[in-house]
């Protein structure tokens, strides 16, 4: 993933708040053991638990044999994205049927050290954990290899502990550009209305709190690391 100084996260805790507001769901990206076929590439919630993250998956599925063969895995979380259109970005010295389109999105890409989980007491404790996170509210039996429902059902999933060896995180949303243009660009997407569009408005609208103008963020920053 390329991603530009103007497009790069803040700090971790800009990334780690993001992905608290996402249902955490991604793509995990497994490289096939034989190496004429394309990587396996599986959507599944997951769980971000410390410096691991946790998932589980049916244990008839096809990604199994390939995990035991990889030494690292991707996951990644794509989310607030938006199409923008040319004539949205056009230079005011030019036609706006010359402007350049392009996309904004936030993505958080995790590169893994898999372990995969068999023992019941632990496979539980993964699902048990992705529980707390995603269904908070409880109103769910007790998961524990010992008692049902859920006990029974445990020889169906095997679980899966993904050790994040490092984290690139991107958040393209023309933060290179003036603010004037970037809260522009955010009304439009709000007057549009199109299913992630006010989403991405807001993501660029906690960019631009963040950061202001980019060169005054960028020489900040670099005054503060020298």
């Amino acid at each position: 993933m390329l991603i530009h100084p103007f497009d790069s996260s803040t700090s971790p805790d800009e990334w780690q708040a993001w992905l608290a507001t996402t249902d955490r769901f991604g793509i995990l990206a497994v490289n096939n053991a034989n190496r004429d076929e394309a990587p396996v590439v599986i959507p599944t919630h997951f769980t971000l638990v410390g410096n691991e993250i946790v998932l589980h998956l049916a244990t008839m599925n096809k990604v199994w044999d390939h995990l035991a063969e990889a030494h690292r895995v991707n996951l990644t979380v794509i989310g607030d994205y938006a199409f923008v259109p040319g004539y949205w970005r056009a230079k005011a010295d030019v036609p706006a049927s010359d402007g350049v389109p392009t996309s904004y999105y936030a993505s958080v890409q995790f590169t893994c050290a898999p372990s995969i989980v068999d023992d019941p007491a632990e496979k539980a404790e993964i699902i048990a954990a992705q529980l707390r996170d995603m269904q908070p509210e409880g109103h769910h039996a007790e998961m524990s290899p010992q008692t049902s429902p859920y006990g029974n059902m445990l020889p169906e999933v095997r679980g899966l502990r993904l050790a994040i060896v490092s984290v690139a995180a991107k958040f393209k949303y023309d933060d290179h550009k003036s603010p004037t243009f970037r809260d522009r660009v955010a009304n439009l997407l709000d007057e549009r209305g199109r299913p992630l569009d006010a989403a991405a408005a807001a993501e660029q609208r906690t960019r631009l709190d963040i950061i202001g103008e980019w060169r005054e963020f960028r020489a900040a920053r670099q005054s503060h690391d020298s």
